[in-house]
């Protein structure tokens, strides 16, 4: 491995034009264990979390605009999980869970489907420089989050459409999760009217194969850059092309002077109800687990 190519923390873009195909990369390390650090998560909440913000990486990486933003949330009913958001901005990850910690006890090897029960996926994309803001829901279907993904994608925007998602946590305790995400254009252009995108197209039986024959091991092993990864499934084609690498951060956009301004909007009589016993307002922020106190004459 050259020592200059970063392997953990990396998003890479793909695209096989005579394949009309387009495809993201992604590799999380660092950023993914100080997202998880935060909260003291059972075991099978960690592995989901870590898939989720994985796939939001990749998701993420899709946008064109840099200060897109991309948020993945699935809420349930009866769930084991109540609700699982995520979010990227400019690069930067943060992601939280709600759950049922005694159901999830009483569940030894929990499904998708048990732990989020009857639920939606909803992804929305923002993207302030065209001013456009694209929501689609779709149940949360499938055995994984990744079939959840590609059932979106073929239900919401009609884009036939291959997610591999593995993580895993070493020996040493430090967490890592990779993906690939491939998606097949319509007729090789960008922008065309998705009516003409055939879900059976050959060009796209031919990638989604490859794509499918990635193991969690090649997705998860710091020592193989994602230039490699894509060049070991796509080596055979006459063209391959990769964008810039795009670095990914563990970021939080809690503030504290931001909190206590949003505080300040109250009247006087509300924010008084809001002080604990200690004279402090505090504001708990789920995706970092920090506590703001903030003062109440300063409020």
């Amino acid at each position: 491995m050259t020592p200059d190519i970063q392997t953990l923390d990396v998003a890479l873009g793909v695209t096989i034009p005579t394949r009309h195909a387009r495809g993201r990369a992604a590799r999380l390390g660092p950023a993914l264990d100080q997202v998880l650090s935060a909260h003291a998560y059972p075991p099978q909440i960690e592995q989901l979390l870590a898939e989720a913000l994985t796939l939001t990486a990749l998701l993420g990486a899709l946008l064109k605009d840099p200060n897109g933003q991309l948020t993945l949330q699935a809420q349930t009913k009866e769930g084991i999980v109540d609700l699982l958001v995520c979010d990227y901005l400019n690069g930067q990850l943060r992601g939280y869970v709600r759950h049922d910690p005694a159901r999830l006890a009483d569940t030894r090897t929990p499904s998708l489907a048990s732990l989020f029960g009857h639920g939606y996926l909803a992804i929305t994309f923002d993207q302030p420089a065209t001013d456009e803001r694209y929501q689609g829901i779709v149940p949360l279907e499938g055995d994984s989050l990744a079939e959840a993904a590609q059932s979106y994608f073929s239900q919401s925007e009609q884009i036939p459409s291959i997610v591999r998602l593995a993580a895993r946590k070493g020996e040493d305790g430090r967490w890592i999760g990779g993906g690939i995400l491939f998606q097949h254009l319509p007729e090789g252009e960008v922008g065309r009217e998705r009516l003409h995108t055939r879900m059976d197209h050959p060009d796209w039986d031919h990638v989604a194969a490859l794509v499918q024959t990635v193991g969690p091991g090649e997705l998860t092993d710091p020592a193989l850059p994602l230039e490699e990864l894509v060049w070991r499934l796509f080596h055979e084609e006459p063209e391959v092309r990769t964008l810039d690498r795009l670095p990914l951060a563990r970021g939080c956009r809690c503030d504290p002077d931001y909190v206590r301004s949003v505080i300040a909007r109250f009247p006087a009589e509300e924010r008084e109800a809001m002080k604990g016993d200690d004279g402090l307002i505090r504001v708990d922020c789920e995706f970092c687990s920090t506590s703001f106190p903030v003062h109440f004459d300063e409020a």
